[in-house]
């Protein structure tokens, strides 16, 4: 019987033998009928290795051009991944920046925005938060020092050529580094449209509206408070104690008419003043709205607390009547607390970055928050809390006219939060 080794060593022969006249020679290269003239002394198993390893090889390479056809597929999906985000980035209209771990600008996409710019000029050169105007640093950089994600940051910023402070929202993403550290901000920038100034027929409007109110509504008042007094005066001590206490109380309600008169008058001047904006420390007028109720109630124990540095933009004047109404409500609110407690301060509130202010007095009941800035709507008795019940409303008013919003919070006997926004 013929082994298979015998067979395998014998093989070169055979096609030496079935080729006829050295056919077998001539197809053969010279290496191959070296490899089988050294096949004769190899063992069978050594061509199984052989046939194992070429299969091996036709798997890698089989492998290498199916994960070379998924990179081209992969490559692909990325083109036309980013396409789409620049055709996206296309669509928003205001600059889109980053900041390195330092709070440097590093990189900005703004090409609406003029060669002169001051996001321009500030790339690589300073903390972010120094491009914009004092009264924005301080919120911007807690937000950016933070190293968290914000919504809703306003900030000021000086206008090219020298013009008015242009009003801007910035929103960013945190970015962190391949090992998960923290490498900065990436966010954009919206300019805020500035309010729309009254037109002449609205002016007229509440010009006339105040003639209407100083005037007319005030004489029948100035009629019934004059007779009311010649009759306490003249025939007083001929009625009786009941009958004086009635004629007090027409002068009462004569002179709540009276201020109700002069709190509408107030609150329709609001629209008609143009705004005289400059820098103006919130902090520093809330001191000196406090110092005035103390003087007015020297034996009120008032915990108050007034963050430093709250600077803003706008009209003075009006932005210490916005004090004077919340900070004296906390104050009167507050009066049957032993110890009250009032807090003005910055906050990050969802969205918003705002101003707040607080107290643990009465509160009011949140199921009535839509009649809280209406004109002479109360939530409390005047017999509790005096008042024109105009207050609020004003504040509103100031407040839309500085671009902003108010909005509130509270619990009956908890205490009330004042939060609002000042965007020019």
């Amino acid at each position: 019987m013929i082994s298979i080794d015998d067979d395998l060593r014998r093989a070169p022969s055979r096609i030496a033998e079935a080729s006829g006249i050295g056919l077998g020679a001539w197809l053969l290269p010279v290496d191959a009928r070296a490899a089988f003239d050294a096949a004769e002394s190899l063992p069978w198993h050594a061509f199984g290795l052989l046939l194992v390893g070429a299969l091996l090889a036709l798997g890698v390479l089989l492998g290498l051009l199916a994960w070379q056809q998924r990179q081209r597929r992969d490559a692909a999906a990325l083109r036309d991944e980013r396409a789409r985000v620049r055709r996206l980035l296309g669509l928003i209209e205001g600059p889109l920046w980053r900041t390195d771990a330092q709070h440097r600008l590093t990189a900005l996409r703004a090409t609406a925005l003029p060669a002169d710019h001051a996001l321009h000029a500030g790339r690589d050169s300073q903390a972010f938060w120094q491009l914009f105007d004092a009264t924005s640093m301080p919120g911007l950089r807690q937000a950016l020092e933070s190293e968290a994600d914000f919504q809703a940051i306003e900030v000021g910023l000086a206008a090219p050529g020298g013009g008015p402070l242009q009003r801007w929202r910035l929103k960013a993403c945190v970015c962190l580094d391949a090992s998960g550290r923290f490498a900065g901000h990436e966010g954009s920038a919206t300019l805020l449209t500035p309010p729309r100034p009254l037109p002449a027929a609205a002016d007229e409007d509440a010009a006339s509206f105040g003639t209407l109110v100083s005037h007319d509504l005030r004489a029948p008042i100035r009629v019934v408070e004059g007779f009311t007094k010649i009759v306490k005066e003249d025939y007083g001590r001929l009625l009786d104690r009941v009958g004086n206490d009635h004629l007090d109380r027409v002068l009462g309600a004569a002179a709540r008419m009276n201020g109700m008169i002069d709190a509408l008058l107030a609150l329709s001047r609001l629209g008609a003043l143009p705004l005289a904006r400059q820098t103006v420390d919130l902090s520093q007028l809330a001191s000196y709205v406090i110092d005035d109720l103390q003087r007015q109630a020297p034996e009120r124990r008032v915990d108050v607390r007034i963050a430093p540095g709250l600077l803003v933009t706008g009209d003075p004047t009006l932005l210490r009547v916005v004090l004077e109404n919340l900070l004296g409500n906390a104050w009167k609110y507050s009066a049957h607390r032993h110890v009250a407690r009032i807090e003005l301060g910055r906050v990050i509130e969802g969205e918003h970055s705002a101003f707040c202010v607080a107290d643990n007095g009465a509160g009011f009941d949140m199921r009535f928050i839509d009649r809280l800035f209406g004109v002479f709507q109360r939530l409390h008795s005047s017999s509790d809390f005096a008042g024109t019940g105009v207050g609020l409303a004003s504040v509103r008013r100031i407040v839309q006219r500085h671009g902003g919003e108010i909005w509130a919070e509270a619990e009956v006997d908890r205490g009330a939060r004042f939060y609002f926004t000042l965007s020019t």
